[in-house]
C-alpha cells in the first residue's frame, strides 16, 4: 500500500520559513519523480516544485528563489524548504508521486498559513 505522509505545515509570519516533509512508503522512491502542489481556497491545485529521480528540479515562477525542493532517497523523503513566505503562499500543500501508467499518488496535505 502506497502512503505519502506530509508534515511540517503550520502558522508562520510573513518573511518566515517552514520546511515541509513528505515520507513515502510502498513505492521504490528513488525511481519516482516527486512534486509539491498547493491549493488555496477557491483556487485550483497548482504545481509548486518538482524533482526528478535524478535530482533535476523545477519551480513555478512565484516561488523561484524562495523555495527549494530536495530529496533523500535513503529516507524515502522529499522536502520543500520555504523561505521569505508571503500571505499568498497560504494553502494546503500536497505531495505527489509520479506513477507512470497509472494514477499518481497523493498525500493528505498539510496546511500552511502565512499571517501576521
Amino acid at each position: 500500500q502506497v502512503q505519502l505522509v506530509e508534515s511540517g505545515g503550520g502558522l508562520v509570519r510573513p518573511g518566515g520559513s517552514l520546511r515541509l516533509s513528505c515520507a513515502a512508503s510502498g513505492i521504490i522512491f528513488s525511481w519516482k519523480a516527486m512534486g509539491w502542489y498547493r491549493q488555496a481556497p477557491g483556487k485550483q491545485r497548482e504545481l509548486v516544485a518538482s524533482i526528478s529521480s535524478n535530482g533535476r528540479t523545477n519551480y513555478t515562477d512565484s516561488v523561484k528563489g524562495r523555495f527549494t525542493i530536495s530529496r533523500d532517497n535513503a529516507k524515502s523523503t522529499v522536502y520543500l524548504q520555504m523561505n521569505s513566505l508571503k500571505a499568498e503562499d497560504t494553502a494546503v500543500y500536497y505531495c505527489k508521486s509520479a506513477n507512470p501508467g497509472g494514477s499518481p499518488y497523493w498525500g493528505q496535505g498539510t496546511q500552511v498559513t502565512v499571517s501576521p
